[in-house]
């Protein structure tokens, strides 16, 4: 039996000529990364195996969730993986100001690159899988293992293959496309599986619409989500990083699950109730209900804060304002991107409608700073989880929504698609 893309990337890893579901490996990793909230955790883990890293080049660290530090402990946090990162003289560390959210810096600094092994001490680590990449999130005794070892087992998982066709029409990104396929199968619907993309209809999504749907993978329950390398995800490879990097490519023959076909011309702009990413709602389904009032918007995190998500939420809010009962955060994902922002005249858009531009940081995502949510309020963001009081208080609530919609909801002070405010333009 032929294996998965990411059966063979595992196997090539693990020194193997051929590994299948369910089975137990040991493995050799490419890139190990922490942040400010798992990385202090690990350290004295890790401290108890060794004092040393096991490759200086290998271990990253990135300071992204409570920073700019909101409080004392948060720079304590800080504080720690700065001074570990100092002594073991890591290449890749990334401080605050020159760095961004470690989902968006790391592809975007040429830390990971396809047919690596990667993992992180995030469970949004599976973002990597849109170079090709099996990247996946790891706990605080697995990935202090892997910090001092260079190495870490792992289940080897079955596959879901997703076979995208057709092209998604207007204002449908990736974020609409995995909401509606967790939707579709469940939060639990790929529950310690891969999930591989497939078919033609990958070829009219960007990049940055691939990170988002792999970023999101795990709200699936995925171990992984993965993307072939195609013409793009080499060109984007070429463009930002100097590694040498390995495709691998899925057996005909290999064995799935499921095979689930995706027409992309059908999928919807589509929005993610409280208080599960699978509660999916299409925009023309809200249409149909009371409005839904909104107090709060955000635009960022690793989920949708790139380049593209910043062009897509101006283009949305140029020549409009904020509604009145709306406050608006909008937080580039990385240093490079906020800049390019700033060329391309994309912050005054932002400020011009009423927004409150922000620091590249995770900010308000996981309920740490910078828009967290009072009772009763509700938001519509392009983060990827809206479980109960994730963004606040018990009893706010957040509304999952692509670029287009958030920046569509916020000037009309509802959840609305960005045809309904393009037409009063």
């Amino acid at each position: 039996m032929g294996m998965t893309m990411t059966q063979k990337i595992l196997a090539a890893h693990a020194g193997m000529d051929h590994v299948e579901a369910g089975q137990l490996i040991e493995a050799k990793l490419d890139v190990v990364m922490a942040n400010d909230i798992t990385g202090p955790m690990a350290l004295p883990i890790l401290k108890q195996m060794s004092d040393t890293v096991f490759d200086k080049n290998k271990v990253v660290f990135v300071p992204d969730h409570f920073t700019p530090n909101k409080d004392i402990k948060s720079a304590e946090n800080s504080k720690a993986i700065r001074e570990f990162a100092k002594a073991q003289g890591l290449h890749w560390y990334f401080e605050q100001g020159k760095s961004g959210v470690e989902h968006a810096i790391l592809p975007e600094a040429g830390v990971v690159a396809a047919g690596e092994l990667i993992i992180g001490a995030d469970s949004h680590t599976c973002t990597y899988g849109a170079l090709g990449a099996f990247s996946t999130g790891v706990g605080t005794t697995d990935i202090a293992t892997g910090m001092a070892t260079g190495e870490l087992w792992f289940k080897v998982p079955s596959a879901l293959k997703f076979v995208l066709k057709g092209q998604p029409g207007p204002y449908v990104s990736g974020k609409d496309i995995i909401i509606h396929i967790i939707g579709k199968i469940g939060v639990d619907g790929a529950l310690y599986k891969s999930m591989e993309f497939t078919g033609e209809g990958i070829a009219a999504l960007s990049m940055d619409d691939r990170f988002t749907m792999a970023n999101m993978a795990i709200e699936a329950g995925a171990k992984n989500g993965i993307f072939p390398v195609d013409d793009q995800t080499k060109a984007y490879l070429n463009e930002h990083t100097k590694k040498a990097y390995q495709v691998y490519e899925a057996d005909e023959d290999a064995e799935y699950d499921e095979v689930i076909e995706i027409n992309l011309s059908e999928v919807r702009p589509t929005v993610a109730f409280p208080h599960f990413p699978g509660n999916a709602k299409t925009i023309d389904e809200i249409e149909a209900m009371e409005p839904i009032k909104i107090d709060q918007v955000v635009i960022g995190s690793c989920t949708n804060g790139r380049m593209e998500d910043m062009r897509k939420a101006a283009a949305i809010l140029k020549g409009h304002k904020v509604h009145e009962d709306v406050r608006v955060m909008v937080i580039p994902a990385t240093q490079k991107i906020y800049k390019q922002c700033i060329k391309e005249g994309l912050l005054d858009i932002f400020v011009d409608a009423g927004c409150a531009v922000n620091t590249p940081s995770c900010g308000p995502c996981m309920g740490g700073h910078m828009g967290v949510m009072a009772a009763g309020e509700k938001c519509v963001s392009t983060t990827n989880r809206n479980f109960v009081g994730r963004m606040g208080h018990v009893d706010s609530e957040v509304y999952l929504a692509s670029p287009a919609v958030a920046a569509a909801s916020a000037i009309a002070g509802k959840i609305a698609g960005p045809a309904e405010v393009q037409e009063v333009k």
